[in-house]
């Protein structure tokens, strides 16, 4: 199925979640709009601090209250709106009909238990599963996800594996149940180049057995420029550039975003006797309880105008499936 003629799974419309402290609200996620369709790998991308990782923990309703807060938006998940949910009904659909991989797995696996067991979990919590015919679908997981002696290592703790396979591990867990939508919020960042590739590959692969739509966090554009169907830019809380991925890396319209291009570094970019140095975006991230009044990145843009320091412009359709929030490519 091509996931740019199939339905939308999530829609996510002007979110906004805060986090409160005595120095105000930080403004992690300032009305964040996007949409995922079935079968499609959707990348989002930007500096650490963009809100990449709160967006995905607001649609898991993980984010800690207090001090956070979702205080406006929706997302739409099969025609209800996950925000509307009573906490037993979100725990029903969390883990289950919508999964997710975090960053570090030694920090989300439980040292205390077995891998067998922490799998076995998913089973017995949401398909009723006897405890064997949990450890029996744990080794079939296990298996799938091409970790080796399945069998065995269903016996093991999280700290007796290696990296790649720990990963491996959360991905087998959040697959589990065959979700709709799987977040992997930067699931390759602790793994050396070779098992990072492997994960990708088995993600892929999983992805195309299963059907599962992908929302993949990242600050790695080599690694959604290979995973993901469309791209979503964040800056600061919100959203600075949408596009299909190879739209977005042959025309690119926001200054962050070809900022964010520029500092890739590219094999056999330099010529011999040059010593060019990569690329910089001057600067950083605007502190989010103080936020500019105007464009965010104002202050950090080499064709920064007047007006962008006035006032924020709208996410526009420029073209085709390609929005654009900059004044360089918006009537103002």
């Amino acid at each position: 199925m091509n996931p740019s003629e199939s339905k939308t799974i999530l829609d996510v419309n002007g979110l906004k979640t805060y986090f409160y402290s005595s120095r105000g609200a930080a403004r992690a996620v300032d009305g964040v709009s996007f949409q995922l369709r079935k079968g499609e790998v959707l990348g989002v991308v930007g500096e650490s601090g963009s809100g990449k990782s709160v967006t995905a923990q607001s649609i898991m309703q993980l984010i800690p209250q207090p001090p956070g807060k979702i205080v406006a938006g929706s997302i739409y998940f099969d025609g209800m709106n996950l925000l509307d949910l009573l906490p037993e009904q979100i725990r029903h659909i969390r883990g289950n009909r919508i999964a997710m991989i975090f960053q570090e797995p030694m920090t989300s696996l439980n040292p205390v238990f077995t891998i067998g067991n922490q799998i076995s979990e998913m089973f017995i919590l949401h398909r009723k599963a006897s405890r064997k015919e949990a450890l029996d679908a744990s080794i079939e997981m296990l298996d799938r996800v091409q970790i080796p002696a399945p069998e065995r290592r269903i016996n093991e703790y999280p700290h007796q594996l290696s990296g790649g396979m720990r990963q491996r591990a959360m991905i087998a867990m959040a697959l589990a149940c065959d979700p709709e939508i799987l977040i992997a919020d930067e699931p390759t960042t602790a793994l050396d180049v070779t098992v990072q590739a492997q994960i990708l590959d088995l993600m892929l692969r999983l992805r195309e057995d299963f059907g599962t739509a992908v929302q993949m966090i990242t600050h790695d554009l080599g690694v959604i420029a290979e995973m993901a169907d469309r791209i979503v830019v964040m800056y600061a809380g919100r959203v600075v550039e949408a596009a299909p991925t190879r739209e977005l890396f042959q025309q690119c319209l926001h200054p962050y975003t070809i900022g964010l291009l520029d500092s890739i570094p590219i094999l056999g970019s330099r010529t011999a006797g040059e010593n060019k140095r990569l690329s910089e975006i001057k600067g950083m991230v605007p502190n989010l309880t103080d936020l500019p009044q105007g464009c965010k990145f104002a202050e950090r843009c080499d064709r920064v105008m007047e007006r962008c320091r006035r006032k924020e412009p709208e996410l526009t359709e420029i073209a085709s499936g390609h929005k654009v929030r900059c004044w360089l490519h918006v009537t103002p």
